[in-house]
């Protein structure tokens, strides 16, 4: 089953795919690699999930925020190459998370966007490496940002 046929029996929506909000592209593709700009929680509404972790939301929370982040990088991906059935594998993915001083599960939280990857792209080509930190703020108050490098087909 292919990734766009594996969010459709998962039953996912993806929201509209951001446009910058500054100097950068949201995606650039060197030799076989798509190196993916940092992306919030867009929900198809078009709003953010915002709050930070320990304070306005919980470690499930994140964990949804972070999910919500990788269906934002699976829009963009789609819209800059087509289809999704051009992503070989997912490389390496830099998970931010908006949280206290105190809140400690920093890679818990971005599971939510990890376990998605996996339930598209299978075990092998869903995971990758990976670096969870926490961040003191982030941009308009979102909840997590992440950014990725993927394989690519041509």
């Amino acid at each position: 089953m292919n990734p766009e046929e594996k969010l459709a029996e998962l039953g996912l929506k993806l929201p509209p795919a951001p446009k910058p909000a500054g100097v950068y592209k949201p995606l650039i593709i060197t030799g076989n690699l798509a190196y993916v700009s940092g992306h919030g929680p867009l929900r198809t509404d078009g709003t953010l999930m915002t709050g930070q972790v320990g304070t306005d939301i919980d470690l499930e929370g994140g964990r949804a925020a972070a999910r919500q982040v990788g269906l934002t990088i699976l829009a963009t991906l789609k819209e800059q190459l087509g289809s999704l059935n051009r992503v070989q594998r997912v490389i390496k993915l830099l998970g931010m998370v908006y949280a206290t001083s105190d809140f400690l599960e920093h890679p818990q939280v971005i599971n939510g966007c990890s376990e998605l990857f996996v339930d598209v792209f299978g075990p092998d080509k869903g995971v990758g490496t990976r670096s969870a930190v926490g961040m003191g703020s982030l941009p308009g108050k979102i909840s997590v940002e992440i950014e990725g490098t993927f394989e690519i087909r041509s």
